[in-house]
C-alpha cells in the first residue's frame, strides 16, 4: 500500500476533506484523518483498516475499550484518547438537545442520547432520570451496573435522589447488551417495585425504557406501566 505522502493530492484524507468536505471521506479515511500519521512500515490508512477490522465496522468502535484500542499497532494512548473524545463529544451533543425539551411528550432526542450513552455498553446499566413538573431533566444518574433484579435495585436510593432534587417524576432506563427488547420478569418486578415506592411520596414513574444499540422499548407506550399503576391504585 502506498504511503499517504505518495498518494495523489486528491486522495489524501486531509486534502480531500479540505477540498470536498469530511462527508466525502470513507470510514477508513475519516479514521486516518483522526489518527493523523502512521508508524514505520505501516501507513495511517493501514492502521485505520486494522481498527475497523477490530471493531467489526465503524459502529463497533464505540464498544472498544482503551485496552482494545491500544492493542492495535500504531495506536498510542494519545490516539486512543482522541478516539474516545470523539464519542464523548457525540454523547454530549445528543444530551444537550434534550436540555429544554419535554422528554415525555417529545422523547426522540432523549432516546438518541440514551442509545449513545448506554447502547454500546457491554454491561447492563440501570439509570434514573429525574424530571421537574415540565418534564425537563433535573439530573440523571446511573445507580448500578449489573443484571437488573429486585435484589440489586434499591428503591430507597431512587427515592432519596428524587426528593433531594425536588423531582416530580422520573424515568427508569436500563440497557440490554445482548440486543433483546423483550422485558424480563425481573424488569417488570423492578418497575412495579419502584412505581409503588415512588407513589408513597407522591412521585410518579412516567416510563421505564429498555435501550439497545439499535432499538428501544417503552413500558409506557406498551401499556405495561399503566397496568402497574392501576394495580397499585386498586390495592
Amino acid at each position: 500500500m502506498a504511503k499517504i505522502k505518495e498518494l495523489p493530492s486528491g486522495e489524501k484524507p486531509r486534502e480531500k476533506a479540505l477540498q470536498y468536505g469530511v462527508s466525502t471521506l470513507s470510514n477508513r479515511e475519516l479514521l486516518a484523518l483522526l489518527l493523523r500519521g502512521g508508524i514505520k512500515g505501516e501507513s495511517v490508512l493501514q492502521i485505520a483498516d486494522a481498527l475497523l477490522k477490530k471493531a467489526g465496522g465503524i459502529q463497533g468502535l464505540e464498544r472498544l475499550t482503551r485496552k482494545d484500542l491500544c492493542g492495535i499497532r500504531g495506536i498510542s494512548d494519545v490516539k486512543a484518547t482522541m478516539i474516545e473524545a470523539c464519542f464523548e463529544i457525540a454523547k454530549r451533543c445528543a444530551y444537550e438537545k434534550t436540555a429544554n425539551e419535554d422528554v415525555v411528550e417529545k422523547p426522540a432526542h432523549l432516546i438518541a442520547w440514551l442509545q449513545k450513552e448506554l447502547g454500546p455498553s457491554l454491561q447492563e446499566k440501570f439509570m434514573v432520570i429525574y424530571l421537574d413538573a415540565s418534564h425537563h431533566i433535573l439530573k440523571h444518574e446511573t445507580l448500578f451496573i449489573g443484571t437488573v433484579n429486585a435484589a440489586s435495585v434499591y428503591p430507597r436510593d431512587v427515592i432519596r435522589e428524587a426528593v433531594a432534587n425536588t423531582a416530580v417524576s422520573l424515568i427508569l432506563v436500563h440497557n440490554h447488551p445482548a440486543g433483546s427488547l423483550v422485558p424480563s420478569a425481573a424488569d417488570c418486578q423492578v418497575t412495579k417495585l419502584i412505581v409503588d415506592s415512588a407513589a408513597l411520596v407522591g412521585i410518579s414513574v412516567t416510563d421505564h425504557i429498555i435501550i439497545t444499540r439499535s432499538g428501544w422499548f417503552s413500558f409506557a407506550e406498551s401499556g405495561m406501566l399503566s397496568s402497574f399503576i392501576e394495580g397499585k391504585r386498586k390495592e
